[in-house]
């Protein structure tokens, strides 16, 4: 029997969370990112695969109303459990607090800024002992906050209550340099724009999720950029994808940027989220 697409699934949040980390890698041209067709040196296809099954376990928890510190550690410790490293850090630190809205029945830009708002100093030291289950690439803290630099792990836990931090404030105060902080603070408002043109384009959903991932690209400097390159190599990538008609003429950008070891992983991260939404609101499969 032949079918059409689906959009009613009968997937709960959770499901769609770790679907839509699948369809994201899958999405390809992605330029400088792992997809289909091109593994990066040390990561590889299969290590993305491997990493959203493992972070399902975490998923679940924030579906049954685990608190979002909790839950993304737990996540990311399962999607550490492949060879590669760091494949979705960022991805789930977006989705977890997205999949408790949407379990709550509040997907929206309110209703995720609830959940976010509503995180404790429990929160910050979950994310923060979340850093010593796998490597991750972030810039130098402010020089007058040292003792919250995140790659001190578990052991800026005393700083995080002598301040009486909460995660909510840890990504506010990163907002101005990281782009996943600024969703957290900012209504994730480049997620759902970019939810809305998956649910609105047309032909496959991993076409739809590679031309989302370029249009990203082209509105700001990728934060994994700038920690690896600089702002002016991340002012170049944006004006170089703003210069791609289609994903055919991509195709070759992707593999420009692979040889010369950019990788917009950020970007991936937010469009990772805005595939989780349109799947919540129907994107047909």
């Amino acid at each position: 029997m032949t079918t059409g697409p689906v959009s009613d699934r009968g997937f709960g949040p959770a499901r769609h969370a770790e679907l839509a980390l699948l369809l994201e890698v899958a999405g390809t041209p992605k330029p400088g990112n792992v997809d289909r067709k091109r593994d990066l040196s040390d990561l590889h296809f299969e290590h993305f695969l491997t990493g959203a099954v493992g972070s399902a376990s975490g998923l679940r928890l924030a579906e049954d109303g685990a608190t979002v510190g909790a839950a993304f550690e737990t996540a990311v410790e399962g999607m550490s459990r492949q060879g590669g490293g760091n494949t979705q850090f960022g991805c789930l630190l977006l989705l977890v607090p997205l999949v408790r809205a949407a379990a709550a029945g509040a997907l929206s830009p309110d209703g995720v800024t609830d959940v976010v708002r509503s995180t404790t100093v429990d929160d910050a030291v979950s994310f923060y002992r979340a850093f010593e289950h796998v490597d991750v690439a972030v810039g130098d803290p402010p020089e007058d906050a040292p003792d919250l630099d995140v790659r001190r792990g578990a052991g800026a836990e005393s700083a995080l209550r002598e301040q009486s931090l909460t995660l909510f404030d840890v990504m506010e105060r990163s907002a101005e340099r990281d782009a996943n902080a600024r969703e957290w603070a900012g209504g994730f408002e480049r997620t759902f724009r970019a939810a809305e043109s998956i649910l609105e384009g047309d032909g496959p959903v991993t076409d739809r999720v590679a031309r989302a991932f370029l249009d990203l690209l082209t509105e700001e400097p990728d934060t994994l950029v700038v920690t690896n390159h600089g702002e002016a190599v991340a002012r170049d990538v944006m004006d170089r994808a703003a210069a791609v008609s289609d994903l055919d003429a991509a195709e070759e950008l992707a593999e420009s940027f692979v040889a010369e070891g950019i990788n917009p992983g950020t970007t991936a991260d937010i469009v990772c989220a805005a595939t989780f939404v349109a799947l919540e609101r129907g994107v047909p499969l």
